[in-house]
């Protein structure tokens, strides 16, 4: 691993008290959380670099999604979570509805 490199930058005071805060709830110290943020940023980053590339590549094969299979699966999506809330809905023994808990 390479050597530890200081960075400095500029925070609201706001921000920099919550990250103060949280350090102090989580028994760790503001540069834990900060190399702990950089990191899961830049994995998200990572992340969405690459599927930008396989989209990219998949454009320059042709091997395209119309926008019709695109509608309809987000349809499917949709009937699939209204079916999941209403399956999540049940009566209780007062015989009124009630939500239950996930």
């Amino acid at each position: 691993m390479a050597p530890a490199r200081i960075v400095t930058f500029r925070a609201a005071s706001e921000t920099v008290d919550e990250l103060d805060s949280l350090a102090q709830a989580m028994d760790r110290d503001r540069t834990y959380l900060l190399n702990e943020a950089v990191q899961s940023y830049l994995a998200r980053e990572r992340r969405f670099r690459a599927m930008v590339e396989e989209g990219l590549h998949a454009s320059e094969r042709g091997d395209l999604v119309d926008d019709e299979q695109v509608d309809a699966k987000i349809d499917s999506w949709l009937h699939d979570a209204r079916t999941r809330e209403r399956s999540s809905t049940r009566k209780s023994s007062q015989g009124r509805k009630v939500r239950a808990r996930a």
